[in-house]
């Protein structure tokens, strides 16, 4: 679609400064004595369509599936659904909280499956014994980088339940290296090919980390019953944590439990299988209680984690998550004033047309190689889901329809300015007329102050206009 080349924005949209601004957008947050209900249940989908059953493991919450509750409604006992982890999901379904499903089928986000990832929060992979497909890595990338929580449950390297010639150290490895989506490290660790015997890996000193001290308890020690380590490569991801580790390892080697981010969700790495296994299951396994294994907090461990993936705490905090938008100048209406950009990118100029008003935020649209930044910084709320939602409007003079020659970055940076993720990249292949609501998940960078920055680039030749208008940060 072609659009109107412009040279010069109208002096009058100019911004005094060109940096990031520093200032933040706070919201004030109460407290309770006891976290209420959630009034949208968190969404865990636990995996068992690649050989959890295989040989004596019996990683399912229920032989019921996909909904556990088909074989008890109102479980209070670990027995009341049958399966190795079903201490697990019977500890998340009695808190009222969270809604369980498993899957038994290809995993798949943006369909019309029930068990589609785009109807979870978290997705749960516990000790995977067969390869995930191209289409399945694909689909579980980009169900992380758009906000939701992956949970992998690793085991010792040999650990070949189906004897496919593949282990859940392979498989894992496989996800992160060898995806369409970013295969670059993208959380920021690799799993170790070790068989570690036994042992209790200890926690970090961190009083403040929400998946060690949790609503569910303080993790102090897990345990390792034939399991593997993982190796943390913070250049690569600096949000990558050891939380923790094998005796006598440290920083970047021996991490037994770790977490991380990529794009606006969460990571969490376990080592082995054992710790949640609690030794019930399915007629003719043989099991090993490390549920309940008293020298280890591995129930704590697990439902904290499972409970930051959801985006259900920050930090145990119970706290109250009032519907909130955070972004100031949202709409562009008051001109100049609270974001940062480059001069004339808020704007009323008639080159461009506003969604609603007269102001609207124009990034590129010169036909000339350059770069032009918006942004804003705000402090997002521990334990609340947040979505940033914005109209885009994108018209290219580019005829090619295979080459992305300009883009638009959503991204989220720390107060270094460090890039923590990408939420979203366009170019002038997306160009359509009118506006097109985006809406793009922030819950995994909750309980930070970041600074959200979009930024355009065009090429050296044709123009590619990237017009935003009433934006919003969402907090609920």
């Amino acid at each position: 679609m072609l659009g109107s080349q412009r040279h010069r924005r109208r002096a009058t949209s100019a911004l005094a400064g060109l940096g990031l601004l520093a200032t933040a957008v706070a919201l004030q947050v109460g407290t309770d004595a006891t976290p209420a209900h959630a009034a949208t249940p968190h969404r865990v989908l636990f995996d068992d369509g690649h050989a959890e059953e295989a040989g004596n493991a019996d990683w399912i919450v229920s032989t019921a599936k996909p909904d556990p509750l088909a074989q008890d409604s109102s479980p209070s006992a670990e027995t009341d659904w049958t399966g190795a982890l079903s201490s697990w999901g019977v500890a998340l379904q009695k808190t009222g909280d969270y809604s369980l499903k498993t899957a038994t089928s290809a995993l798949t986000y943006g369909g019309s499956s029930t068990t589609d990832l785009s109807n979870f929060d978290t997705l749960v992979l516990p000790e995977p014994n067969t390869l995930f497909t191209t289409a399945e890595k694909t689909a579980i990338m980009n169900f992380v980088k758009n906000g939701g929580g992956l949970f992998m449950v690793s085991d010792h390297t040999g650990a070949d339940r189906n004897n496919d010639g593949e282990d859940a150290v392979e498989i894992l490895n496989d996800l992160m290296t060898n995806n369409s989506v970013d295969s670059t490290d993208p959380f920021g660790f690799s799993v170790d090919s070790l068989s570690i015997g036994s042992g209790y890996p200890a926690a970090i000193s961190d009083s403040a980390d929400p998946v060690l001290h949790g609503s569910f308890g303080t993790v102090t020690k897990s345990l390792i019953a034939s399991g593997t380590t993982a190796t943390l490569k913070p250049a690569d991801n600096p949000s990558v944590k050891g939380l923790l580790y094998r005796s006598g390892y440290s920083g970047n080697t021996g991490a037994f439990f770790a977490t991380s981010t990529f794009g606006s969700g969460r990571v969490a790495f376990w080592g082995d299988s054992s710790p949640v296994d609690d030794g019930t299951g399915q007629s003719g396994n043989t099991l090993y209680d490390g549920w309940n294994d008293t020298g280890a907090t591995n129930a704590a461990l697990a439902l904290n984690a499972t409970e930051w993936l959801s985006g259900a705490s920050g930090g145990g905090s119970g706290t109250d998550c009032t519907d909130t938008q955070l972004l100031g100048n949202a709409g562009f209406e008051s001109g100049a004033t609270t974001w940062s950009a480059g001069s004339g990118v808020i704007t009323d100029s008639t080159g461009e047309s506003a969604r609603t008003g007269s102001y609207y935020a124009w990034l590129g649209g010169n036909g000339t190689a350059g770069t032009e930044t918006l942004a804003q910084s705000v402090v997002l709320p521990a334990g609340c889901t947040a979505t940033l939602a914005l109209y885009l409007h994108i018209d290219t003079a580019e005829t090619t329809t295979t080459t992305a020659y300009d883009t638009l970055r959503v991204q989220v940076l720390n107060s270094s300015g460090t890039v923590l993720g990408t939420l979203a990249t366009y170019s002038n292949l997306d160009a359509a007329s009118g506006y097109t609501r985006r809406t793009l998940g922030l819950s995994g960078y909750a309980g930070q102050t970041v600074t959200l920055r979009f930024t355009g680039t065009e090429g050296s030749k044709l123009q590619t206009s990237f017009v935003i208008d009433d934006t919003a940060l969402d907090v609920t």
